[in-house]
């Protein structure tokens, strides 16, 4: 089966039943294999700029159309029979309706298949109906075995969330967004406590004296598309900002900065190493960690802003 993939989680999905798309997304970079596919997906973003120039060319691209423009020409080359959307974000991936519209106008003959999961269990949800649809079913229950197992083992090896420190996770830094959907379920699994957003809310912009009201005793920013060196390159997003300095977590050295481009805003397999990099992080513990667990990708504020090259 001809397989389109239009975000990465989804591409991730599929390889991970063993299923290697023709098509891809321009964002879609693991397995590294995934960056040689042909790309049907242009953004109109500008994703080396600052935080807070994304966010505004963000905010232009949605108000002209939309932040990504789908290759109609790449499309039909693809010659699909299966094509994965979302309806989770317009600024993560291209919308479904832009894409239901080009199948109709460009008469390509294949099945669209809508993703928006936000919890974990719908991640291993979307995982065994893509199993169905590849005809890959039984592989994928042996995925979403070995997934839960590993959940499991983060269960057995964390405090009751009542009894854990307080988290804050950002994915965005100018504007200030708090993470939502599965994160604060993930946090809570890990054995924290996620006071800014309940299981499912949305990320949503938030007052920066909303963090320091709430004063997380763990602080972790993950920007979405930024890898540690754009987090690190915008550091003083957050370190310039007033009063932070004396939240608990800058003075514990509790802040940290995670790879938000691979884990916490992919909502594909690896969320489930994501799991395990929150119950690293929030007890400063790498026994909870497994081999498969990707340690560094995540690093403390302190170490992180400490290569901070100084401005010419």
């Amino acid at each position: 089966m001809r397989v389109v993939s239009l975000l990465p989680s989804a591409t991730e999905l599929c390889y991970a039943l063993g299923v290697e798309p023709v098509g891809v997304s321009h964002e879609c970079d693991y397995p590294p294999e995934a960056k040689h596919q042909p790309s049907v997906i242009d953004s109109r973003i500008d994703a080396d700029a600052s935080s807070d120039a994304i966010d505004s060319q963000v905010q232009d691209a949605v108000a002209e159309g939309g932040v990504y423009e789908l290759d109609r020409e790449a499309l039909r080359e693809c010659d699909p029979d299966l094509i994965i959307s979302q309806g989770i974000c317009e600024v993560c991936a291209v919308d479904e309706s832009l894409v239901r519209t080009a199948i109709d106008e460009e008469d390509i003959d294949a099945t669209l298949v809508a993703s928006n999961p936000q919890s974990i269990d719908d991640v291993l949800s979307d995982l065994e109906r893509l199993g169905e649809h590849l005809g890959k079913s039984q592989q994928a229950r042996q995925v979403r075995e070995g997934l839960e197992t590993r959940i499991e083992h983060v269960k057995q090896n964390t405090p009751n969330p009542e009894d854990g420190p307080t988290v804050a996770i950002l994915d965005w830094l100018a504007p200030v967004m708090v993470a939502g959907h599965w994160i604060p379920e993930l946090v809570e699994i890990a054995g924290g406590r996620y006071p800014l957003a309940a299981p499912g809310d949305p990320s949503i912009p938030h007052e920066w004296r909303d963090i320091r009201d709430a004063d997380p005793e763990r602080l972790i920013a993950a920007p979405c598309g930024f890898t540690l060196e754009q987090t690190r390159e915008n550091q003083t997003d957050l370190a310039e900002r007033p009063g932070w300095e004396s939240l608990q977590a800058v003075s514990a050295g509790t802040v940290y900065a995670m790879d938000g481009h691979h884990y916490v805003n992919r909502p594909g397999p690896r969320l489930v190493e994501t799991l395990e990099l929150l119950a690293a992080t929030i007890h400063d513990d790498h026994e909870i960690a497994t081999r498969e667990t990707p340690l560094d990708a995540v690093a403390r504020w302190s170490e992180l802003t400490a290569t901070q090259q100084p401005t010419q």
